[in-house]
């Protein structure tokens, strides 16, 4: 049965991640990988997409429309599911997540390491500023992974949302980073690949030139969707348009859970 790693890179744009992340390009260009795109939900907002991506539901429908509102999910979820069926949940990643899926409000002592079969987030590691060095976070998810083998691991460094916040979208520093966060994933990339995992790499939202998101535009709203299989099989760049609301659904299908009927789109096919 399938493992599954998702790393959500804040404010990953699709243009960016495409020209910038060369392993993952690499990977790509010889069909070790695929590479979708996808046309993010609104609002293009962190906290709201958070929720889509885990629920399968627009913000319309499972309430969490903006970054202020501060409250568990009430929602079927990836974590609940996962947790539900038996299997083994993680996290590294901001301290929103936590909120959502384990308790609100966050607490900055009692919650920043969680290790409780009986959360939605059984091991969590969790950070509250956004400059939060990104190759740290990566070294919490690789311990995670190495002590407890989990199911379902989300990864979600908040690196190029910081970057491009600060800098803005069309500069050095964000491309730059987007150079960094690909090659300090490359060996973890293969490392969870030999261990089983299927990989995703997909980001909540982009950003515009100004450093701003929340807005419509395909600056703000067009994302990455790489897709990195434990057999080595890919398709390559493709020309498919996938949606936010498909990734829940995929997800479980993967690890073998019953899709919550919430969960209204069609689980995505790497075959």
């Amino acid at each position: 049965m399938n493992k599954v790693i998702l790393v959500l890179s804040d404010a990953l744009r699709y243009d960016v991640a495409k020209d910038n992340m060369g392993f993952l390009g690499h990977l790509v260009e010889k069909k070790l990988a695929s590479l979708y795109k996808i046309t993010g939900e609104l609002p293009s907002m962190s906290r709201p997409m958070y929720e889509t991506i885990h629920t399968g539901l627009p913000s319309s429908e499972h309430g969490i429309v903006a970054n202020s509102i501060v409250r568990l999910s009430n929602q079927p979820n990836i974590f609940r599911s996962v947790r539900d069926a038996g299997k083994v949940t993680a996290a590294a990643a901001y301290y929103w997540y936590s909120e959502l899926y384990n308790r609100a409000p966050y607490d900055r002592i009692d919650d920043k390491e969680t290790d409780d079969e009986s959360l939605n987030i059984q091991h969590g590691r969790f950070y509250t500023e956004d400059e939060y060095p990104d190759v740290e976070l990566f070294a919490s998810a690789a311990h995670l992974v190495r002590k407890f083998s989990p199911d379902y691991l989300l990864l979600h460094p908040m690196g190029m949302d910081y970057h491009g916040e600060t800098f803005g979208s069309d500069t050095k520093e964000y491309r730059n980073h987007a150079i960094y966060q690909d090659s300090k994933l490359a060996p973890l990339i293969m490392e969870w690949r030999e261990r089983g995992y299927t990989v995703f790499v997909t980001g909540d939202h982009g950003i515009n030139a100004d450093g701003g998101h929340g807005g419509t535009t395909h600056q703000q709203r067009t994302v990455p969707f790489f897709v990195i299989q434990p057999n080595g099989q890919g398709r390559g760049e493709t020309d498919e348009i996938i949606s936010h609301l498909q990734i829940a659904p995929t997800i479980l299908h993967l690890l073998g859970i019953p899709i919550p009927e919430t969960m209204k789109q069609k689980p995505l096919s790497f075959d």
